[in-house]
This record gives structure tokens, sequence and C-alpha cells, in this order.
């Protein structure tokens, strides 16, 4: 009867011991939360300028959502404009996208929700080696975007109503140009393309930073203009709004934009560039 006591004893200890074990090792603020089942995933639609995708940051910071939120982003990168057309449609669930204004608009008309700041970098105006309108000692952008026109030296405009797009014509504007003429040339493409193009044709473009830093090995175009506060280019994260569109996935939509203003990404673009170009594409500006 004793032993039998003694073994009861010894296996109800062995449990209490194992449960004590679970618990600590269960426990604790360090545990990363549990990758989500691949069968349950759902499509979330992210409607963004191609300076995301073309920058590579998309490559990195997608991967490192989809790790702990049950949801597979379909990037489509298309520029801002069109991006915020798309959400007007109901046909994305969130935007990336940088054009202030535009953007502004969009909330006032309520096809969009919770606008938050995520990060910035800068334009920059490129060009041949040979600067052959002598922009490198302008004062300004605008007084650079002058000395293009009046050298009639080719400018290419990526004319998608883009981010970059409304920046360039927001230049002009505050040069008193209107562009055109055979020097003036509209691609209609996104921003690699767009610089891919200048190189070949040995013209201007402006461009955000990432994306030409990203693409410099492969394009011959230099930095010929920089460091005006004009040239200052923010990004922000926009949901759709669910009252317009209530077949949008709005949960996957705030699990995107909590991510991208949150510790991990935001930390993230502190080092992002940093081993290949030695600096930052992005700055964050939601930590």
């Amino acid at each position: 009867m004793y032993a039998r006591r003694f073994w009861i004893f010894m296996i109800t200890l062995a449990l209490l011991a194992a449960l004590l074990i679970c618990a600590i090792g269960c426990s604790g603020n360090d545990t990363q939360p549990a990758e989500p089942d691949q069968s349950e995933r759902s499509d979330l639609i992210l409607a963004t300028t191609t300076s995301t995708q073309d920058s590579g940051l998309l490559d990195q910071w997608v991967p490192m959502f989809e790790e702990y939120n049950p949801y597979s982003v379909k990037v489509i990168a298309v520029g801002s404009g069109k991006a915020m057309q798309m959400g007007r449609e109901g046909e994305a669930d969130v935007m990336l996208v940088h054009s202030p204004a535009a953007e502004e608009e969009m909330v006032a008309e309520g096809f969009a929700v919770n606008r938050k700041l995520v990060m910035h970098n800068d334009f920059i105006i490129v060009g041949p080696a040979s600067d052959p309108a002598g922009i490198m000692n302008a004062a300004s952008a605008a007084e650079a975007f002058t000395l293009i026109a009046d050298s009639g030296s080719t400018f290419i405009s990526r004319g998608d109503e883009s981010g970059t797009n409304k920046k360039e014509l927001t230049i002009w504007e505050e040069a008193g140009i209107e562009p055109q003429g055979e020097w003036y040339v509209e691609s209609g493409k996104g921003m690699g393309d767009t610089l891919r193009i200048a190189s070949e044709e040995e013209a201007y473009t402006l461009s955000d930073r990432a994306t030409y830093l990203n693409l410099s090995d492969s394009i011959e175009l230099d930095i010929l203009f920089e460091g005006d506060e004009i040239l200052n280019n923010y990004y922000h994260v926009m949901e759709v709004n669910p009252d317009e569109w209530p077949d949008v996935n709005n949960q996957g939509a705030v699990a995107f934009s909590d991510f991208v203003t949150g510790k991990e990404a935001q930390e993230f673009l502190l080092e992002f560039g940093m081993d290949r170009f030695g600096q930052q594409l992005f700055y964050p500006d939601a930590l």
C-alpha cells in the first residue's frame, strides 16, 4: 500500500514538473506569435507607387509582414495616382503612396481612412555627366528646370499622374514654365523604366533617391541637383474606406498599416540601403 502511494506521489510530482516547465517555456515577452496556417491565408491587395517596389523595399517588408499575419499580399505598383484610383474604385484594400495633396483630397472625399505618415526620402534631378543645361550650380530646383527648358535639353517626364509626376509639375509651375515641345518627352512608365529611358537618351529626369540608387549600377545618370526643400518626398499609408466598399479586406488593411508604422518595419528603415549604398534609402517617420 505504501509502495502504491509512493508511486502515485512520484507520478503526480512528475506531472507537476512537466506543467511547470511548459509554463516557463510558454511564457515571457520574447516569444514571437505563431506563424499563421498557410491554408487559412486571405489575399490583401496593396496599391502603391512604383518607387516602393523599384527600390527593393517591398521585397523585404512583405515577407516580414506575411510571416506573422494571415494575409498574402498582392502588390500592384502603378504610381500614386493610379494606386489611389484603384482605392476609389474598391480594387485595393490599402495604399502606400507619396502624393500628399491628392491623398488629403481622397480622405476628404471619404474614399480613404486612417492616413498615417510612414517615411520620407527626397527627389533628385539626374542627367548625363556632361550636364549640357548646366544645372549643377542652380540655386533651386525651379532654376534647374528653367535651365533645362531654356537649353532645349531632353527631359523625360513620367507623365503618369504619379507622386513623382505631380512633384515634377509643381516644380515647373514654380518655374513659371509649361513644358512642351520636342525636348519634353512623357514616358508614361514607372520610375525604373523612366530612369532607363533617360539614360539611353542622355536626358534629364526627376527621380526619388531610393529608386535611382537601386538602379545606379545599370544606368549612366549622375545626381546633378539635390537639396531643395521642394524636393522632400513623404510617404503615407491609407486604408480604403470600408463604408464605401464593404467587400474590401479591412482587417488586413489595418494590419498592414499597423505593420508599416510599427517598430519592426520602422527600425528596418534605419539600416535599409546602408550595406549597399552607405546611406539609408528611406527615413522612418513613425518611430
